[in-house]
């Protein structure tokens, strides 16, 4: 068996991430949301487009303004009115200001905004009652990007901040990386879908509806395979056909030592170089993981096959554990893919036998502001579904950790949905 950060390790050496010449399509920017950005983008507008106020106010000369006090105010004539959307006519002269309002263009000769509070309208005369710093509450064209320069590079999820940046940057279409695809099935003579009426030693696939879930959060496409029978002829087809169809392919249940888990024997028949067969972890322990011969000059591998084990909750830790981190390196996101730890407080006792590294699953609560881990109720057992609903973390004991005591700080994976 291999310690945890080990089988990490070498799922995310094989990854290949998608290739930005091949492995991309142009989408409109309303379909970007969530997507990776395959191409640096950049923008023919400067940010901001013009010189403008930050505040409304008056745009005046400094110089006419900068010994201004309540006891002492500077008068100045009021030359034009200018809201956001206007383009100023006038040039402001000595002894003048201009009335204006956020987003608006400053006028030719003013380098200074006194906001309102700071003066006193008369007719269309305004008293400066304070004197402002130079320049204050001037945003100069260019000051936050200029035109031609990289405004968001390669590589990154976009997101509706991004979405917005590209927005006011008139980037109507974008080049983007597709969607990593992942076929999911599950073997099992036990296994039957969600509307067929049950028969004794019958159970649902739920493992079909949560991967092809946890896929869609993702934000790869799921290949739905359904349910293939304990049959090595069927499973070989099967596992032939996801491999020439996926990035990745993952199956659930068939990967222990009973006498029906034939996965193993088939990858290895199919040429399949089988790198990881079990993993010093509870749940989670039967993870088999395979890479298949090239399928052209250009590519290392085909598919990256996870052979999951069958219990519901080992399928959850193992792929949050470690295929989510395989589908955002392979999807073209430059950095980020590992999971990501939290340190919080334990509310509850956890314990564990120590002898591998232990997911027990539960929920984070904000407590006066630190978060604190509340262990789910029930047994922990990862074929026990029932306690898995609302929770949202998982508690991390490292290997021979027996005891976590309430209070004690614990560390916690953080979920996709978490």
């Amino acid at each position: 068996m291999l310690p945890v950060s080990d089988a990490q390790a070498i799922i995310l050496n094989l990854v290949q991430p998608l290739d930005h010449q091949r492995d991309t399509e142009v989408v409109d920017l309303l379909a970007a949301d969530s997507r990776i950005l395959a191409t640096p983008v950049t923008s023919p507008l400067d940010f901001p487009h013009w010189d403008n106020s930050a505040m409304d106010g008056y745009a005046v000369r400094y110089q006419d303004v900068q010994h201004s006090n309540a006891e002492q105010p500077a008068v100045l004539e009021i030359v034009e009115n200018i809201p956001a959307g206007y383009q100023p006519k006038s040039t402001i002269q000595l002894g003048q200001a201009a009335r204006i309002f956020t987003g608006a263009v400053i006028p030719a000769g003013a380098d200074t905004i006194v906001i309102q509070e700071n003066t006193r309208r008369e007719e269309n005369r305004v008293f400066i009652l304070a004197a402002p710093k130079p320049q204050e509450f001037v945003r100069y064209k260019a000051s936050f990007y200029q035109a031609g320069t990289q405004l968001l590079p390669a590589g990154i999820k976009l997101n509706a901040p991004e979405i917005a940046v590209l927005a006011a940057a008139q980037c109507p279409q974008l080049s983007v990386y597709r969607r990593p695809r992942v076929a999911i099935f599950s073997t099992g003579d036990e296994l039957m879908t969600v509307e067929k009426q049950l028969q004794p030693g019958q159970i649902v696939d739920s493992n079909q509806y949560t991967l092809t879930a946890l896929v869609k959060e993702s934000g790869a496409e799921p290949l739905i395979l359904g349910i293939v029978k304990d049959d090595p002829v069927a499973l070989e087809k099967v596992i032939a056909h996801a491999v020439a169809i996926a990035d990745i392919v993952l199956s659930s249940g068939g990967v222990s030592v009973g006498d029906y888990d034939y996965v193993d024997k088939i990858l290895d028949s199919l040429g399949a170089k089988i790198h990881i067969q079990a993993v010093e972890m509870r749940p989670g322990k039967p993870l088999t993981v395979a890479t298949f011969p090239s399928r052209d000059a250009i590519n290392r591998v085909s598919a990256l096959y996870f052979g999951l084990p069958g219990n519901p909750g080992s399928v959850l830790a193992t792929f949050w554990r470690f295929v989510l981190p395989a589908i955002k390196k392979l999807s073209g996101i430059t950095e980020g893919w590992e999971p990501v730890f939290l340190k919080v407080r334990s509310h509850d006792e956890l314990r564990s036998d120590g002898k591998r590294e232990t997911y027990l699953w539960g929920k984070l609560h904000l407590i006066d502001g630190v978060y604190e881990f509340h262990k789910a109720g029930g047994s922990n057992s990862s074929g026990n579904l029932i306690n898995l609903a609302q929770t949202n973390a998982l508690a991390v004991l490292p290997m021979g950790k027996t005891l976590i005591s309430p209070q004690e700080e614990v560390q916690v994976l953080q979920l996709v949905n978490g």
